[in-house]
């Protein structure tokens, strides 16, 4: 795999990563006992860290890629074995 194919799939797997970070150890300002501001909705965070959330998505970012290139190498799980349908091939 060329360096640039596993750069562009790393950060693939890092966008997929915020989304499956975000939701987690967030606090809405009633659960954190504070006061509700006007304007602003009920679940919304009532601190955000930006950088503790970057650093976790990282993580799991780097560990989703750890295995997607694993499986490249040692191909544990190929394309054949995905094939449900049973469509000869041409």
């Amino acid at each position: 795999m060329h360096w640039t194919s596993a750069l562009a799939i790393y950060v693939l797997f890092w966008f997929l990563a915020v989304f499956l970070v975000l939701p987690f150890g967030v606090r809405t300002t009633y659960e954190a006992g504070g006061e509700h501001v006007p304007g602003t909705a009920e679940s919304a965070p009532h601190t955000f860290r930006p950088g503790r959330a970057a650093v976790w998505v990282t993580i799991v970012a780097t560990a989703m890629f750890v295995a997607f290139y694993a499986n490249y190498v040692f191909g544990w799980i190929t394309a054949d074995m995905l094939d449900w349908v049973g469509v000869p091939k041409v």
